[in-house]
């Protein structure tokens, strides 16, 4: 969820910054992970399987003309006093910036490591080749019309209203396809594997709010189940309008969507945001409203604990939490994406990284996601044969300078040989095999991550490796 920016005492937050509290080593101890710099207004704090950290800039009014931009960070942070130690940042083309209303979230990636954002003016889901820096649109979301206008048997917006798209978090499920939740037409959408025209998969008049509305998307350990939040049904004219939610929508056969229950119910104005799930099933919720912290759930939806003081946002960093809109893993810690957006303090717009004491739950990337279906008959990608990449040592030590070789192999008139010139990324570097199929990278890893290998060739279809980082 995007909370729009508005007008407050900088000077008055501030001061709330600077009375926080020593830090303290247990869950809840925050730190500064990075400050964002203009345009500002973080929106999500994506950890890419390469280790890596992108942050897209969102709605700010004040920047009309200014188009947003992808900011890259090391999987250490900023470094500097300033903590703006981007290594690489993409401004996104052909945005509508005539208001002020641009915004770019980074969601997610797909199987070639490509970046999948999601962009508000115009509605669209974009891939980012962050090798080339070459933009391709994915997806378009349609404005839909409400649905007491249309025929039943047609995609509509359930909420009564008539609002423009707005994607805002998405997830991959097993079969490539992609499912985006719009903040503003309360439904979920669902992209078919490869990219295209979405789909309606899930639209209810519970999901109706004027306002704020579906925002987080998370799947279950178990690939079973998708978690979603509802920020608000604020409009609705129900009794809870004002508190938001945590949903659970079992997956069917076919992916269908089963039937929704809700696992946890917020204060009033809390507006639940992005989420994150541990390996344990306890899902940290970002509360970008009124409350400024973070919430830890146990898998059934008790509530566990909060990190923050309520109202202030004090956490024991030099940045209080402050509008912070989304929540992602990173080894045992929590990357929190602190918006301002209510307040629109540029000093507190950054990443805050919020100890955790558990890891996280690994993101499902499929094999097909952002890759078209196979196609059907003699030379289809169905018929090509997979690459094999192998990675000597597949495990390597935490901090430790380590040369790792890589082979690429495929077969190749019925016999498994090298592959020249295959493209082998990794870590965020694009290498070529030799003319045995081989090559070598040395790497340094400081955090506890696994490092995701993808190797492509003409005439193969990708091949992938993982090499675990640990501490010995």
């Amino acid at each position: 969820m995007k909370v729009r920016p508005g007008r407050a005492t900088a000077a008055v937050v501030l001061a709330l910054g600077a009375l926080a509290p020593a830090a303290s080593a247990a869950p809840g101890d925050t730190s500064v992970f990075a400050r964002i710099g203009a345009p500002g207004y973080p929106a999500h704090a994506y950890v890419h399987p390469d280790g890596r950290v992108y942050e897209g800039t969102y709605v700010n009014h004040a920047a009309a003309g200014v188009p947003s931009k992808v900011l890259e960070f090391p999987a250490t942070g900023g470094t500097g006093p300033e903590q703006r130690g981007t290594t690489r940042s993409w401004t996104v083309p052909n945005q509508d910036v005539s208001a002020g209303e641009q915004g770019v979230q980074v969601a997610t990636s797909d199987a070639q490591g490509r970046l999948l954002l999601l962009d508000k003016t115009p509605a669209r889901a974009l891939l980012l080749d962050r090798d080339t820096g070459t933009f391709s649109t994915y997806a378009r979301f349609p404005d839909l019309k409400p649905c007491s206008t249309v025929a039943y048997h047609v995609d509509c917006e359930p909420g009564g209203g008539d609002e423009q798209p707005m994607p805002n978090y998405a997830l991959w499920l097993p079969d490539g396809s992609l499912l985006v939740t719009d903040y503003q037409q309360d439904v979920i959408w669902r992209v078919p594997p490869g990219g295209g025209t979405p789909a309606v998969w899930l639209g209810l008049d519970r999901f109706a709010a004027e306002e704020f509305g579906l925002a987080g998307l998370g799947l279950s350990a178990d690939r079973r189940t998708v978690l979603t939040t509802l920020a608000s049904n604020l409009g609705a004219g129900q009794t809870d309008m004002l508190q938001g939610k945590l949903l659970e929508i079992p997956l069917l056969a076919g992916g269908l969507p089963g039937t929704l229950r809700t696992l946890w119910t917020s204060g009033p104005i809390d507006l639940p945001d992005g989420f994150a799930i541990s390996k344990a099933g306890n899902v940290y919720v970002a509360l970008v409203g009124a409350s400024a912290q973070i919430v830890k759930l146990g898998p059934g939806g008790q509530e566990l604990a909060r990190f923050g003081t309520p109202l202030v946002g004090l956490n024991g960093s030099p940045i209080p939490f402050d509008g912070p809109s989304s929540v992602r893993f990173q080894g045992t810690r929590l990357l929190v994406a602190n918006q301002s957006a209510l307040f629109g303090v540029t000093a507190n717009q950054a990443i805050l990284a919020v100890d955790a004491g558990e890891s996280g739950l690994p993101e499902l990337i499929p094999s097909r996601a952002g890759s078209p279906p196979p196609a059907v008959g003699s030379g289809s990608t169905a018929t090509r044969p997979a690459l094999r990449v192998t990675a000597a040592p597949r495990r390597v030590v935490l901090g430790r300078r380590t040369t790792v070789r890589l082979r690429v192999t495929g077969v190749q008139a019925g016999v498994r040989r090298g592959v020249a010139k295959a493209r082998v990324r990794l870590a965020g570097r694009s290498l070529r095999t030799d003319a045995r199929g081989r090559a070598s990278v040395v790497l340094r890893r400081t955090t506890t991550v696994k490092v995701r290998v993808v190797a492509t060739a003409s005439g193969f279809r990708a091949g992938t490796a993982t090499i675990v980082v640990r501490r010995r």
